[in-house]
């Protein structure tokens, strides 16, 4: 199956209001790369939810990874949601553990070596510039050394669908850049990768497909990278 998602005619309304999504249709081809923009409040958050199965549709149908989403027997949901890697806007890092032990969690859960890990974790923390930050717990960080700490965790089991929600909001361009690449490596070894974000020099720079959510639904947008 070449679909990791695919989005029938969804709609997600809350309680009685207004459909704050309606209509969408698209899929995630594996090994695809898109960026996806809108204005605050547009439902970016909400498409997210969707996605990593933290929400339900009010209406259409979602597949993921081949399975219908309302179909997935409770007990089975942890063990999707392990292939799918997730930055969030507000981090979720478990505050009690450094910034070592938040990136190998996801190993852990897994049941990789523990020398595996300390070699990996070390090696992704040394190239998103936190090497010297490995035993800080996240209260010691700046935000951005958090957000950063979010990426190395969201991407360090190579998961399947990797969903970053504004994944460089609070770093300088050159990070930026830095994290960019990281994704699109991550890309090339097979990760289906979808980014929110409002930073255009980035969606300019990297030329992946350009998806905007306005009005509820999606639009395709052309472009093209720059030199």
């Amino acid at each position: 199956m070449n679909e990791v998602v695919s989005f029938r005619n969804v709609g997600v309304r809350y309680e009685s209001g207004p459909e704050v999504l309606r209509e969408l249709n698209f899929s995630l081809t594996r090994g695809s790369f898109h960026f996806l923009t809108g204005a605050s409040g547009a439902g970016k958050s909400t498409l997210m939810r969707l996605l990593y199965l933290a929400l339900r549709q009010t209406r259409g149908e979602i597949t993921i990874f081949g399975r219908d989403n309302i179909r997935i027997p409770r007990e089975e949901l942890p063990a999707i949601r392990r292939k799918i890697g997730v930055v969030f806007q507000d981090f979720r890092l478990i505050n009690h553990l450094t910034t070592f032990e938040n990136v190998a969690l996801p190993l852990r859960v897994a049941g990789v070596e523990d020398l595996q890990i300390r070699k990996n974790v070390t090696e992704l923390l040394e190239w998103v510039g936190l090497g010297d930050q490995i035993n800080a717990v996240p209260s010691r960080l700046s935000g951005g050394q958090q957000q950063r700490v979010a990426i190395a965790r969201a991407v360090i089991s190579r998961p399947a669908l990797l969903l970053a929600d504004e994944p460089t909001g609070n770093v300088d361009d050159r990070i930026a850049m830095r994290l960019l690449y990281l994704f699109e490596e991550l890309n090339k070894l097979g990760t289906t990768v979808l980014i929110a974000t409002h930073n255009r020099h980035l969606i300019r720079r990297f030329g992946h497909k350009h998806w905007l959510l306005e009005g509820g639904t999606i639009h395709d947008l052309d472009h093209r990278p720059q030199a």
